[in-house]
């Protein structure tokens, strides 16, 4: 049996795994490989290649990164490999209506959300801010909307309550790797009916900024549980600490609820060995892991014991 042509599109760290996974099977042939170009960063800003680049250096993949991939003269090169299949994860780019209709298997795109909620941009971020009890990785064909195409298959996974952005991400990660050389498989016995989304029931998964890490203490303890889980790593859950005329900000990584006196939204009512508590709109959360500007995150404790901080202190 001939084995299957396949082209692999990827930036981002999330999709290095389902890369490797695809070059370690046998009956596949990763013909070529395509990622963003690389992009300066860090204080010099040097070039770094992307996470998928790197890769597929390391497996002496073919690699190109066009810098917009409905330029004509990268598409007539993708056509002239004839690959079978073109899978891709979290590329970075829509795919025009003629690269589409290359493979003669179509497009698979690996979608970390159970679509059609949570399209677009930022899915395991929203899926943990809005108190989800699931969330998982789509395989679908793709069309020329954003997350739009008929599903081939969904594999679910729970969201527990200590879940937060990178856990999910890696354990998807991990579940795309896993379920995705099956799945092409299938799709190219003709195993798998690909089946319409309902668009009524989508909703969209916006990309995130700084701005949205600020906590409103006026939320519930267990929205902000959510967002603080929600925005770890990037961008982090800040708050101003309030001490007469100065603020100073402070990001909170990690944190659990706890109950508290009926005193003001925003006001610390216990610092102590155990983290700082801070009264919500309804409920409290006993903040256990605390950076201050400039430095490194330490747990609560640590930072209460070098701290002026105390029970009554005042957040916004």
């Amino acid at each position: 049996m001939d084995r299957l042509r396949i082209v692999f599109m990827g930036t981002a760290e999330i999709a290095a795994p389902v890369l490797q996974a695809l070059s370690s099977e046998s009956d596949f042939c990763v013909s070529l490989v395509i990622s963003q170009p690389d992009r300066p960063k860090g204080r010099k800003l040097k070039l770094h290649p992307t996470p998928v680049k790197e890769a597929a250096n390391e497996l002496a993949l073919a690699v190109e990164q066009p810098e917009r991939c409905r330029d004509e003269s990268f598409l007539d090169r993708l056509d002239s490999l004839n690959p079978d299949l073109i899978v891709v994860m979290a590329y970075g780019q829509i795919l025009p209506k003629r690269l589409l209709s290359i493979p003669r298997l179509g497009c698979i795109n690996l979608h970390t959300s159970i679509l059609p909620k949570y399209r677009g941009a930022a899915p395991i971020q929203w899926a943990i801010y809005d108190g989800e009890e699931n969330t998982g990785i789509t395989f679908m064909l793709m069309d020329e909307g954003m997350d739009t195409g008929p599903i081939l298959r969904i594999v679910e996974t729970p969201i527990a309550s200590d879940d937060n952005a990178r856990t999910i991400h890696d354990r998807l990660s991990e579940i795309g790797a896993r379920e995705l050389p099956d799945t092409i498989r299938k799709l190219a016995a003709r195993e798998l009916r690909p089946k319409a989304q309902d668009h009524d029931a989508a909703t969209h998964a916006r990309k995130i900024t700084k701005k949205d890490g600020r906590l409103d203490w006026s939320r519930s303890a267990e929205a902000l549980d959510c967002q603080i889980r929600a925005f770890t790593p990037w961008p982090g859950s800040y708050t101003d600490w309030i001490q007469g005329e100065e603020r100073h900000r402070l990001k909170f990584w990690k944190a659990d609820l706890a109950d508290a006196p009926a005193v003001p939204h925003g006001q610390v009512v216990r610092a102590d060995r155990e983290g700082m508590v801070v009264k919500c709109g309804e409920g409290a959360l006993r903040i256990l892991e605390v950076q201050k500007e400039g430095g490194r995150r330490i747990p609560a404790r640590d930072f209460l014991a070098g701290s002026e901080l105390q029970a009554g202190a005042r957040f916004e």
